[in-house]
């Protein structure tokens, strides 16, 4: 595995060479590498439906001369001598394409000397032994779910000597537990290294869970309940920040979801703590143009926002500080802080409520005001006095961040999950959140 990262990497190496040589004296570029060599394997009804092994990956090389900039992507072949060629006719191809296009005012050119150079190698199961590992825990239920595994890259270069490198050796299984009625267990393992005891127990919770599924779903009415959200739900309520929120750019431009914390005309609750937190490494802490963002960055602290997202595009436009952001300005590490709950008093200080597992579908429903509009899925059940009764209908909420982040939030529990992003579309995704699960008061549910 470390010889062809090894090799991958001097592929990459060759391709930066041949564009510094390349390249006219008053061109600049930045080139964009992703990688992966992974083993996917589908499941279904616990027996494997699809596997194969996926060796891909492909540059990005943006060209810029005269205010103008424009792109090429093409395939990553790992093989030095083709790989270059590509490079060039590209580069070519550009210079001839850049003359027509329009002057871009606010367009950013690589500087600095950045450089880092990150490969964690993980201990991940052989494909001759993955499914069997996968299987011997659920083979007498209804399993269905995906693993990735192997080796993700992500590289930058440009015209400035900037270079980053950064591999990763990690897995995500993202499976459901399944009965009869339809009603189901989402569950997600994943890390650098398979632990089978670890894998053991989160099966065992969900075979509990799968029990409790069985009894006749409760139909609930539309109204306020009092609601415990475990770490994967909260991973989604996050997720939203990133679409729309924590942007400096939205914020400019009166799009943002926290327009009203940032002109400090609403507040969320001081038990809410958010941060950017790249400590873990489980992604790379370099931006599209090689700048590095600090090792973590304070958001929300104690209910008040902060800091907010700010790329060098976004700097320029508005003159303000680029932190290190990407170019969509989105959270990269997030992490909620943890307040004073335990495990064993979630049920009893829910007491009467709803216990929600996970979310989906969800939305803005009014962005200016923080609200977002979603969905209950997979194992969410309906408490009586600290007791577990039967699971529910699902249902479509439509709350705002400003109330169960603020002034309905009762606490969060004492212990955090990493909730890993799973996303396969055009590659693997890396990082997660790591999240609590909170206790909120007087959720609302719409339908």
């Amino acid at each position: 595995m470390k010889q062809e990262i090894s090799n991958l990497e001097a592929s990459f190496n060759q391709i930066l060479e041949t564009l510094l040589a390349k390249k006219a004296e008053n061109e600049e570029f930045t080139i964009k590498l992703n990688c992966e060599r992974s083993q996917f394997t589908r499941l279904n009804h616990a027996k494997v439906r699809q596997t194969g092994y996926v060796a891909d990956g492909w540059v990005e090389l943006t060209l810029m001369t005269n205010k103008r900039s424009s792109f090429r992507q093409f395939p990553f072949t790992g093989n030095g001598e083709i790989d270059w060629q590509v490079a060039y006719h590209a580069l070519l191809e550009l210079r001839d394409e850049l003359p027509v296009l329009p002057v871009d005012p606010y367009l950013v050119l690589p500087s600095g000397n950045n450089a880092s150079h990150e490969v964690n190698i993980g201990n991940l199961l052989s494909e001759d032994i993955l499914v069997a590992n996968i299987l011997e825990e659920v083979k007498e239920l209804d399993f269905t779910g995906i693993y990735a595994g192997g080796i993700v890259i992500r590289a930058y270069g440009d015209s400035s000597g900037q270079k980053h490198w950064f591999a990763t050796d990690s897995f995500t299984l993202d499976y459901s537990l399944f009965i009869e009625s339809g009603q189901a267990v989402k569950g997600i393992f994943a890390g650098s290294n398979w632990d089978a005891t670890a894998y053991a127990a989160k099966i065992s919770e969900g075979k509990k869970q799968l029990k409790l599924l069985s009894s006749t779903p409760k139909e609930l009415p539309r109204g306020q309940y009092k609601t415990y959200f475990a770490p994967a739900a909260v991973a989604d309520l996050l997720s939203m920040l990133s679409w729309g929120a924590v942007s400096e750019a939205d914020i400019q431009q009166g799009n943002s979801a926290l327009a009203g914390l940032s002109r400090q005309e609403k507040e969320l609750s001081p038990l809410f703590n958010l941060k950017e937190n790249f400590q873990r490494g489980l992604v790379p802490r370099f931006n599209e143009l090689g700048e590095i963002a600090n090792l973590e960055l304070p958001i929300i602290a104690n209910g008040i926002l902060i800091n907010t997202l700010i790329n060098s595009r976004t700097a320029k436009e508005y003159e303000k500080i680029a932190n290190g952001a990407n170019s969509s300005e989105t959270l990269r590490a997030p992490e909620i802080s943890p307040g004073n709950l335990e495990y064993d008093q979630i049920l009893p200080s829910l007491d009467t409520g709803l216990y929600v597992s996970n979310l989906h579908y969800l939305n803005w429903s009014d962005r200016p005001t923080g609200r977002i509009t979603g969905m209950t899925r997979y194992a969410c059940f309906w408490v009586e006095n600290g007791e577990i009764v039967a699971p529910i209908e699902n249902l479509r909420f439509d709350e705002s961040l400003y109330r169960f982040w603020g002034e309905n939030l009762i606490d969060f529990t004492n212990f955090q999950e990493l909730i890993p992003e799973v996303g396969t579309y055009e590659s693997r995704q890396l990082g997660g959140s790591l999240v609590p699960g909170m206790l909120v008061n007087d959720f609302t549910y719409t339908l």
